[in-house]
């Protein structure tokens, strides 16, 4: 079987802190036409990050209504062997995720073949996810719209988290102790700061 004869997609997900500021993306590649798609997840850890690039590619090829085998190659060992039921899902966080993907996956008539290939063979999803991720990828409107969703469900503020951590910094700590909490918690608000 050819490559013009499949639907191959590349997916990435990506997570600064692990837990921290996530992004996803995917290349879905159907004979000649790629489709590339990434944006902003929130908090979440890496796993979760790359499940959720793989449901949000299965569900737009599902809407390709493309009749033909499809090829899903991640640079995550965890989650293709997961995927072919070579590793138990033990993870809660990861379970819904991967039940969804695994739904998705047999909606496609010809079945779906996951591969784990390195991060140089799934370079452009890599990409997209680390231009998202330092702010160098435009989104589209659907993005934007779902940010601002989750922009209005309350939280802790910023003021508040930071208080918390000052006093659970205790009474006396070292400035660099300090800073480094800090600065911890401002990249997980996606707050830029040199290293």
């Amino acid at each position: 079987m050819s490559d013009a004869d499949v639907l191959l997609i590349h997916t990435d997900g990506a997570s600064r802190g692990n837990p921290g500021v996530a992004a996803y993306a995917y290349v879905l590649e159907v004979g000649d036409e790629t489709i590339e798609e990434a944006g902003r997840l929130g908090q979440m850890t890496n796993n979760q990050a790359e499940y959720t690039a793989l449901v949000k590619a299965l569900e737009h090829a599902s809407r390709l209504e493309v009749d033909r085998p499809v090829v899903v190659h991640s640079d995550s060992e965890l989650l293709v062997k997961q995927m072919r039921g070579e590793y138990k899902v033990k993870n809660e966080e990861l379970r819904g995720l991967y039940t969804q993907a695994s739904r998705l996956a047999a909606q496609f008539r010809h079945g779906v073949t996951f591969k784990h290939v390195r991060r140089e063979k799934n370079r452009r999803a890599d990409q997209l996810c680390n231009e998202v991720l330092d702010g160098k990828r435009e989104l589209t409107t659907e993005q934007l719209l779902a940010e601002y969703q989750a922009k209005q469900q309350p939280s802790k503020t910023l003021d508040d988290e930071v208080l918390a951590c000052l006093k659970k910094a205790g009474a006396k700590p070292s400035a660099e102790a300090v800073w480094r909490q800090l600065a911890d918690l401002l990249r997980t608000h996606g707050v830029q700061l040199p290293r």
